[in-house]
């Protein structure tokens, strides 16, 4: 069942735990976040981000297709979710997203100048929060792990007194922070500053977003919720789980197979189910994690 964003960031704060949101980018990733969830009792947010994916493709009704497929499978789920479309390139995006079914936008300002953000923000904010769907933003931008290392080149961390003004003067629900976490790191892990991350806590009111999750320290977790991170976004690893689930699958294929059987089936031998397989495991793991699992009893 759909519920609001703020309301499930709000049980997360006072249960001490954080919620996962796990992007998905078809019906078989969505389906193993939704299952994940199922096995572990969990509370989600499900949903699709745009920063990877073809802008074209997403004005061409990519957006409509992927809200349809999100509203099919959270309403038919008795857990609490919330249907976020992640990181969208253009304030036109989030527009539609809404139309399209989500309940929750972001819109990537990260590398805008602050006052324009700020602007662009309080509009997207003034029009969905007429219609009750949640608002998050970003305020620092986070570095981007590639195959030379992590490019800091426009990276630039969060400032606790600049996010306190940043989110009265916007009205968002949450706040995404840069305190050292690093987008697509899969090859060690990002040295966070949980310092800074505490005094962004103390100077704001909303609940604070931790994106980069793949390549955030485990052992941070507990303190980052303590110092108000309510949830954590995890795509990059998620990818390689199911990607790793379907190469195992197809090299197990001979030439004899039915292609009907492994292709596009949802039977057992469709090699796509293997990578949802390994997905989902790898979805139970961070909603452990995070301590959500089981919490779903609560609401």
């Amino acid at each position: 069942m759909i519920v609001p964003l703020p309301y499930l960031l709000s049980k997360a704060q006072e249960g001490g735990y954080a919620l996962g949101y796990f992007e998905a980018w078809d019906s078989y990733s969505l389906e193993a976040v939704i299952e994940a969830a199922e096995a572990e009792n969990a509370p989600v947010i499900v949903g699709f981000g745009c920063m990877m994916v073809s802008e074209t493709w997403l004005d061409m009704g990519g957006i409509e297709i992927l809200g349809n497929i999100g509203l099919t499978f959270a309403e038919r789920t008795r857990l609490p979710v919330a249907l976020l479309l992640n990181e969208a390139h253009t304030y036109q995006q989030c527009i539609t997203g809404m139309q399209a079914g989500f309940n929750a936008v972001m819109l990537d300002t990260s590398i805008w100048q602050v006052e324009p953000a700020i602007e662009q923000i309080c509009e997207l904010v003034s029009v969905a929060h007429a219609q009750y769907i949640a608002v998050e933003a970003e305020l620092g931008h986070l570095p981007d792990a590639t195959e030379q290392g992590i490019d800091a080149s426009v990276a630039s961390l969060t400032d606790p007194e600049e996010a306190a003004s940043f989110v009265a003067r916007t009205g968002i629900d949450c706040l995404a922070v840069s305190i050292g976490n690093v987008h697509l790191l899969t090859h060690s892990l990002a040295h966070v500053d949980l310092t800074r991350l505490a005094a962004i806590h103390d100077h704001t009111s909303v609940p604070l977003v931790i994106h980069g999750g793949t390549g955030f320290p485990p052992e941070a977790i507990p303190t980052a919720i303590r110092y108000g991170a309510a949830k954590f976004n995890v795509g990059t690893s998620l990818k390689q789980a199911f990607f790793a689930g379907i190469r195992e699958s197809v090299l197990s294929v001979d030439s004899s197979a039915n292609v009907h059987d492994i292709v596009g089936s949802h039977r057992e031998k469709d090699f796509q189910l293997a990578g949802k397989r390994s997905m989902q495991a790898k979805v139970q793991a961070f909603l452990q994690l995070y301590g959500s699992s089981r919490r779903a009893r609560d609401m």
